[in-house]
């Protein structure tokens, strides 16, 4: 008969590991070096000018292509006789 391995490392409950996971999560952020606010705010209008300027680009083209569906819809005789 073969014998239980009883030398088993039991993992710690969830609790436990949960504590130790928060406890690593804000040792970490102490060691975070945070942007000062004028780059904050300047990475931020970076941002919002990209997304912008990619709203406007992407409208333009969606209303040119509606445009171009309407144009080509409406011509009469495609097709028929």
């Amino acid at each position: 008969m073969a014998q239980k391995n009883d030398n088993k490392v039991k993992k710690p409950n969830i609790f436990v590991r949960m504590g130790r996971k928060l406890k690593e999560t804000f040792s970490e952020l102490k060691r975070v070096t945070w942007p000062s606010f004028p780059k904050v705010v300047k990475a931020t209008c970076v941002v919002l000018v990209v997304v912008v300027t990619f709203t406007v680009i992407v409208t333009a083209i969606n209303y040119g292509l509606n445009e171009l569906l309407k144009v080509i819809t409406s011509i009469k005789g495609i097709g028929e006789n």
